[in-house]
C-alpha cells in the first residue's frame, strides 16, 4: 500500500514580524543579509520564527517538519555563502525571476562548516517525533552552478569538490527521516553531454552520507530526457516533478523511463497566492497514475512545486494546511 506523505522543499517565508523586526535590525530587506556573524537580537529574531514555522507545521499537519530556512538570505546559495572559504561578491538574479542572491566566489578548500547541521539540530530540538524531520539542501549540481569557482580550476573537480561538501554537511546532521536535495538548477541550466553523468555521480555522494530517504526534487519545468536518464542512476529513493511548471514532458519522462520505487509530486502551486482545494489535489494524484504505467509506489510526497518563500506568510500557511489534508484523503481513498 502506497504511504502519501505532505511536506515541502522548504525556504518558508519569514512570519511578517520577523520581516518587520529583521529588517529593522539589519538596516534592509531579507534577501542582503551579510550572512555569518549575527548579533544576539537576530539571532534570537531568528530563533522565534524558527519555533513559530516548525508550530505552524505541525499544526497544519504536515508529515514532514523542515527548520526552514529562514536565514537563508541568499537562497540556496546560503551553504557557501556563510563559508569562510568564500567571498560574497555582488547581487545576482536568481534564475530568472525577481529575487537575488550575492554571487558565492569559492576562493580556498571546501572543508566542513556545520552550518546548517546547527539549524537543523536546533529543529529536531522543536519537533514532536524525530522521525518527522526532514533536511533541506541545495543539490550540489545546483549549488556548483549558482557560485563561482576561483580555486578548483576545473568545472568537473569543482562539482565534486561541491558535492564532498555537502556530503560532509550531511553526515553531521542529526537523525532525520528525508532529506530533500533541491536541483532546480537540473532544469534551468541542464549540463550537457557527460557533465550529466557528472550531475548524478555527485548526488550520489551526497546521497550516500545519509540513511535517510533522499528526494531529489527538480522544478521550474521537466529534466531533459537524458539528465533524467542518469538521474535515475544515482542511489536516490525518489525524484521530484513540477507538475505545476510542466505537465507533459514530466509524464513522458515517466512513461519512458520508468520512475524510482518513491516519487515527489509538484502539485501546489509555490508561488502562485490561489490556495488549492485539498480534493483537487487528490485528484492530481489520480490523474498522475492515470498517465504512467506505474501501478504503486512505495511512497508518494505530496508538496508545492517550488520553495514558498515567495508567498504571504497567510498563504503560506494555507498551503501547508492544503498539502495535508489532500495527503490525508489519498490514504482514505487507497485503504
Amino acid at each position: 500500500m502506497t504511504d502519501y506523505v505532505s511536506t515541502t522543499p522548504g525556504l518558508f517565508p519569514l512570519p511578517d514580524w520577523a520581516k518587520d523586526d529583521l529588517s529593522d535590525l539589519k538596516g534592509h530587506q531579507k534577501g542582503d543579509l551579510i550572512s555569518g556573524d549575527e548579533s544576539e537580537e537576530i539571532t534570537a529574531a531568528y530563533t522565534e520564527a524558527r519555533e513559530e514555522v516548525i508550530g505552524v507545521q505541525e499544526e497544519a499537519g504536515l508529515d514532514r517538519i523542515v527548520e526552514g530556512q529562514l536565514r537563508w538570505d541568499d537562497m540556496l546559495a546560503h551553504p557557501l555563502a556563510v563559508h569562510d572559504a568564500v567571498e560574497t561578491r555582488g547581487i545576482v538574479r536568481y534564475y530568472d525571476n525577481n529575487n537575488f542572491y550575492r554571487e558565492p566566489v569559492v576562493q580556498g578548500d571546501l572543508e566542513f562548516s556545520g552550518d546548517v547541521a546547527s539549524e537543523l539540530e536546533t529543529a529536531a530540538e522543536l519537533t514532536d517525533d524525530s522521525d518527522d524531520l526532514q533536511a533541506v539542501l541545495p543539490g550540489p549540481y545546483s549549488l556548483a552552478d549558482l557560485a563561482t569557482d576561483d580555486h578548483y580550476g576545473d568545472e568537473a573537480d569543482f562539482l565534486a569538490a561541491t558535492a564532498d561538501f555537502l556530503a560532509g554537511e550531511v553526515d553531521a546532521f542529526p537523525d532525520h527521516e528525508t532529506l530533500f536535495l533541491l536541483e532546480p538548477s537540473l532544469v534551468e541550466s541542464a549540463p550537457g553531454d557527460g557533465q550529466d553523468e557528472r550531475a548524478s555521480e555527485a548526488i550520489d555522494t551526497v546521497a550516500n552520507a545519509t540513511d535517510a530517504d533522499v528526494v531529489v526534487q527538480p522544478y521550474w519545468g521537466s529534466l531533459e530526457e537524458k539528465v533524467y536518464a542518469h538521474l535515475l542512476d544515482a542511489d536516490i529513493d525518489a525524484v521530484g516533478f513540477d507538475f505545476v511548471a510542466n505537465q507533459d514532458e514530466n509524464v513522458y519522462n515517466l512513461q519512458e523511463y520508468g520512475a524510482t520505487d518513491a516519487v515527489s509530486l509538484g502539485l501546489a502551486d509555490g508561488q502562485n497566492t490561489l490556495v488549492e482545494d485539498p480534493e483537487a489535489i487528490r485528484d492530481r494524484v489520480d490523474w498522475v497514475y492515470d498517465q504512467i504505467p506505474v501501478t504503486e509506489f512505495e511512497t508518494v510526497y505530496l508538496t508545492t512545486n517550488t520553495e514558498t518563500f515567495y508567498l504571504p506568510a497567510g498563504k503560506f500557511e494555507e498551503k501547508l494546511a492544503v498539502l495535508a489534508e489532500a495527503a490525508d484523503l489519498a490514504e482514505v481513498k487507497a485503504a
